[in-house]
């Protein structure tokens, strides 16, 4: 299984407009961090998770040819304001199959009401092909995928993590209730949101994210929705073995 991560950053992206700060104006690349949203590459099935306000920008950049599925966490802007851009896939390979949560469904046909109700013909349109998923209730992606959506807190409204096989990806997250933790021990790779070092009522920051780690035990851990807060190079030496900063572009094999 390969990991490739789109982007990296929170809601505003980094560099944030308008700011001068250290990380903001800094040159490594590493410190430069569209909105989040990973692809999943297994035994010939490409999965996009989130389709980030950003994503045409991140396929671009990064040479995407087909996904086979989109997986949405949850329904803010920054992780489904790309949905429309999945429309080159579409004239490539037809409708794709689009998962989430009962909670998201409403509001992704509201903000995109003319995909689902349309009131015009000619084409254009993005062509989906909905899916429900529950916490809890595995399902299978091609031949050897099985994908489990896990359910964790994002201040008060509950969001959609993914487990893949012995891979887990779980952003925009305050707290991981207890059903959860059980479900995500024997992790190879656990990529968990990280916002900043100062606590946040809808995101971990540093210390929270890090007590997780350590009770979860996975073999390697990478930190996303970044704010710019962080800097790559200066602030790697905060974290212990095993635990990274992820950014755009990097490629994790699972």
């Amino acid at each position: 299984m390969k990991l490739t991560f789109l982007g990296t950053g929170t809601s505003t992206g980094v560099p944030s407009i308008g700011c001068e700060c250290e990380t903001c104006l800094s040159d490594d690349p590493r410190d430069k961090r569209l909105r989040v949203s990973i692809i999943i590459e297994h035994n010939g099935q490409t999965i996009l998770v989130d389709t980030s306000s950003d994503f045409r920008q991140q396929a671009l950049r990064f040479g995407l040819k087909r996904v086979d599925a989109v997986l949405i966490t949850h329904c803010h802007a920054d992780h489904i304001f790309g949905l429309d851009d999945i429309r080159p896939l579409n004239f490539r390979y037809g409708a794709l199959g689009v998962y989430a949560n009962e909670r998201a469904w409403p509001d992704i046909r509201r903000i995109f009401k003319y995909i689902f109700q349309p009131t015009y013909f000619g084409g254009g349109l993005p062509q989906v092909i909905p899916h429900t998923v529950v916490a809890g209730a595995p399902f299978c992606l091609g031949k050897d995928l099985e994908v489990t959506p896990l359910e964790v807190i994002h201040g008060r409204l509950p969001v959609m993590s993914y487990r893949f096989n012995d891979f887990a990806y779980a952003t925009d997250l305050s707290e991981i209730p207890p059903a959860t933790m059980e479900a995500l021990r024997g992790l190879d790779v656990f990529v968990l949101d990280c916002l900043r070092f100062n606590e946040h009522p809808t995101h971990l920051w540093l210390d929270k994210a890090l007590a997780y780690i350590a009770e979860l035990k996975p073999r390697r851990a990478f930190f996303t929705h970044m704010a710019h807060d962080v800097m790559h190079e200066r602030d790697s030496a905060k974290l212990p073995a095993g635990v990274e900063w992820a950014y755009d572009g990097l490629v994790v094999e699972a």
